[in-house]
């Protein structure tokens, strides 16, 4: 962005106007480059919106099997809240997982039946059982996830790293949203992937399937590339004229959008047509990948928008929340994304950007180890659990193999080395070459940051 010019900053603030656009450099991101050498360049993050059950996926508890059907002990509960969904219920039933689970790979992970695209690859990954959260309903614990914050308003992550790091392509957004189409479950919004008070041409673009994937996009009827090519000329020529007699450096901001805007016209028709990619691809990622919009087509929309230079992809994948009918529920998602996150990080890897990428899966809270509503031998279901659940990261810096924490032996409790929200997101810009205490913004008087005033990096998860 071009500065503004002193003769525009004496016109419009005098002297004082000099000592505001001191403090306006000091919000420059990474002025000097990053804060330490990276161990990854890109992020995709699968995030499973309405919390997958860590019990019936990727924490065996044998004694909460064991003990199907007892009541919670109150000396495991202790008398930490519940939602009004099951707060109510005379009796909170342990609910043993039905599902069978086995140690696999080298590392000797435990991973879930429900999941057998995912063994086979468990010594690429890195699992944390222990990872906790405050927020107790979907709406406060995805907006945590996004921003650092239950309340709306503060940047996405993804904003952030495009706001610190920059565009590390020419005709693609650096930040892009794929959300699996035709799903229920819990609302998913704009506002998550939203730049908060960061400029807002770091907020992330949303790729939607059909022949339209970014709205607005296409030229209406009648307009042909070169007379959009002559308008936007014109344009920039108005704009350039403002912006010499007002001195406002907003106005190239404007510019470079309409200009990316026109790149994209091109850019984004060729990375969403899958047909170039050869029939060993659809043979990993499975024939859903063939249909534009479901999670394995985006997983597979996500790898080609990687490997173009986009800096961070964001998969949504919603109805994870099973308060009834879990096992019915969670077949059902299992079977819509085993294969194609598996196939995502094996892809990666065979093309050599596994490396430095960093690869991330999980939703915004765990499910309880009590049955909410009625307990059958075949049927239960589970409230909200933030007190632990279970991520898994791959690529990028991560220590491959791993399994890091442990839950108590009813899976109620972190036992052992508790990892927090503010804990990952350290962790990620770390692994980005980002000190998360130094990457900050001011705004409203004081200076946020992603992790706010907490956060630690985990460096036993780094390779």
């Amino acid at each position: 962005m071009n500065a503004i010019t002193r003769r525009a900053l004496l016109a419009r603030f005098g002297l004082g106007g000099i000592a505001l656009r001191a403090l306006l450099d000091e919000e420059r991101p990474l002025p000097d480059g990053l804060h330490h050498a990276p161990r990854a360049r890109r992020v995709v993050w699968m995030f499973q919106s309405g919390g997958p059950s860590q019990l019936d996926l990727f924490d065996p508890k044998p004694e909460l099997v064991r003990r199907n059907g007892e009541d919670l002990p109150a000396s495991v509960r202790m008398g930490q809240r519940l939602t009004a969904m099951s707060g109510n219920q005379a009796r909170l039933p342990l609910a043993g997982s039905i599902f069978r689970f086995a140690q696999h790979g080298d590392c000797g992970a435990w991973v879930s039946e429900l999941l057998p695209n995912l063994t086979r690859i468990v010594d690429r990954l890195c699992f944390v059982k222990s990872l906790h959260t405050e927020a107790i309903n979907h709406d406060p614990a995805i907006t945590f996830f996004q921003t650092g914050s239950q309340i709306a308003g503060r940047p996405s992550i993804g904003s952030w790293l495009d706001w610190g790091l920059g565009s590390d392509n020419h005709d693609l957004p650096a930040y892009v949203v794929l959300v699996t189409k035709g799903k229920g479950g819990q609302p998913i919004y704009a506002r998550l992937w939203g730049p908060g008070f960061l400029p807002s041409k770091h907020e992330g673009v949303q790729f939607r399937a059909g022949q339209d994937a970014v709205l607005w996009l296409k030229n209406p009827d009648g307009i042909d590339p070169p007379r959009r090519r002559r308008m936007l000329d014109r344009l920039r020529t108005l704009h350039e004229f403002a912006r010499d007699a007002e001195g406002d450096p907003a106005i190239d901001a404007r510019i470079a959008q309409y200009e990316l805007a026109f790149r994209m016209q091109s850019s984004v028709p060729e990375v969403t047509d899958l047909r170039d990619e050869p029939a060993s691809t659809f043979a990993l990622y499975g024939d859903d990948a063939r249909t534009p919009g479901t999670y394995a087509a985006n997983c597979l929309l996500a790898r080609r928008l990687l490997e173009r230079g986009v800096r961070f992809v964001q998969l949504f994948h919603r109805d994870w929340d099973h308060h009834g009918n879990l096992p019915g529920g969670i077949r059902s998602e299992c079977a819509q994304t085993d294969r194609g996150s598996a196939a995502l990080v094996v892809d990666l890897a065979r093309r050599g950007l596994l490396e430095d990428t960093l690869v991330v899966w999980g939703g915004e809270f765990g499910r309880t180890n009590y049955s909410q509503g009625k307990l059958t031998p075949q049927d239960y279901g589970r409230d909200h659990h933030p007190r632990c659940f279970t991520y898994w990261l791959a690529g990028g810096g991560m220590r491959a193999g791993h399994t890091h924490g442990a839950t108590d032996e009813l899976g109620y409790n972190v036992a052992s080395d508790p990892v927090h929200v503010h804990d990952l997101h350290a962790t990620v810009l770390h692994l980005l070459g980002i000190d998360h205490e130094r990457l900050t913004y001011r705004f409203q008087g004081r200076r946020y940051r992603l992790t706010d005033v907490h956060g630690r990096v985990v460096r036993e998860l780094l390779a």
